[in-house]
């Protein structure tokens, strides 16, 4: 797929496509565009009891856009039953163009100084497209979904693509729709304007990522 550039790229996710490669090694792309779309529903999202008590043991330093290289090199990464991966050297170039233009970002884990772990996607209006994970250490890229899963909710964002269904993302409430039906949602989510919240403790994370009746039960009762 020659000729394709960031603002492309930003137009095919509006109308609810995106690229891929067939293997890391492979120079083309291809366009995609599911007949059902993974979505996670913002006010949908399943917090497991496990995993909300390993954050709040704060087991890594969770931060958002400091590395974006190092994250997409993670998810790149081949691992057991996955051997490649979809992301080639022209996805590598886009996406950390898409960065520079404030329409990618990326949340790490990391543990004493290391990257263990993280996720990165497309930011466009208040749609956000995940795009893919990794984790070195057991639970890091579950922790970086949760702090997205928190930040976007928190910045007012409709839109959370998955792309597809896994099993991994099922447990998280990952529901898919009909071509459709994902399009009339998407034009509404990228008509509205939304900004990624940075900064944010494990604490508010797990207050904002298990939803507003979990945060006012946290409120003091008024006098």
């Amino acid at each position: 797929m020659s000729g394709l550039t960031p603002e492309i790229l930003l137009r095919a996710y509006a109308v609810g496509i995106f690229p891929m490669a067939e293997t890391a090694d492979d120079p083309e792309l291809f366009w995609v565009d599911p007949e059902l779309r993974g979505i996670l529903p913002l006010d949908g999202f399943h917090l497991p009891k496990r995993l909300a008590r390993r954050i709040r043991n704060n087991p890594f330093t969770v931060t958002v856009d400091t590395d974006f290289a190092g994250v997409l090199a993670g998810c790149a990464e081949p691992v057991p039953g996955r051997p490649n991966t979809w992301i080639n050297a022209q996805i590598r170039d886009l996406y950390g163009r898409l960065f520079a233009m404030g329409h990618a970002h990326s949340v790490e884990c990391r543990q004493d100084g290391r990257l263990v772990g993280g996720l990165y996607g497309v930011h466009l209006g208040a749609a956000f497209f995940g795009e893919s994970m990794f984790t070195r250490v057991t639970d890091a890229s579950k922790v970086a979904l949760v702090h997205l899963v928190a930040r976007l909710r928190k910045g007012g964002f409709r839109l959370l693509d998955t792309q597809f269904v896994t099993d991994h993302l099922a447990g998280f409430g990952t529901i898919e729709v009909p071509r459709a039906q994902y399009r009339r949602m998407l034009a509404r989510a990228v008509a509205v304007p939304a900004e990624l919240p940075r900064a944010m403790t494990d604490a508010e994370a797990l207050a904002w990522a298990a939803g507003p009746t979990a945060r006012d039960s946290r409120a003091p009762a008024c006098p």
